[in-house]
């Protein structure tokens, strides 16, 4: 998210990415940590290490314990994968010509291969 943030400041986001901004995982993650996505943007384009900016964002909302960390990190791994975004997950797939690619089975896999990176095999 904070990559996506800082690229779409420097007018370097490709297009196709500008519309889920604040959305999806960014809304998600935002929700998780109790922050406002314009507010986290507001942070970033301050300037600063990854790291201030995740300790900016539990001092003005919320740190979540180790095992909500952990939790939701199983959770990202996993979104699209025999749940409620699978249908999507699907469509997505097709539509970039993935539609065989059995290895790709969650939404990370799929942002890996959309981006050019291997696409995991293990969970």
């Amino acid at each position: 998210m904070l990559d996506k943030i800082k690229l779409h400041a420097q007018g370097k986001l490709p297009a196709d990415y500008h519309q889920a901004l604040g959305g999806g995982f960014d809304g998600r993650c935002c929700a998780f940590l109790g922050v406002k996505y314009e507010d986290v943007v507001a942070r970033v384009k301050l300037g600063g290490e990854d790291q201030k900016i995740l300790e900016w964002c539990f001092a003005n909302g919320r740190r979540p314990s180790p095992e909500e960390i952990d939790v939701w990190s199983s959770y990202l791994r996993k979104r699209g994968w025999r749940d409620d975004a699978s249908k999507r997950l699907a469509e997505r797939k097709k539509e970039s010509g993935f539609d065989r690619r059995d290895e790709i089975q969650a939404f990370f896999d799929y942002l890996d291969a959309d981006e050019g990176r291997d696409v995991r095999t293990q969970w």
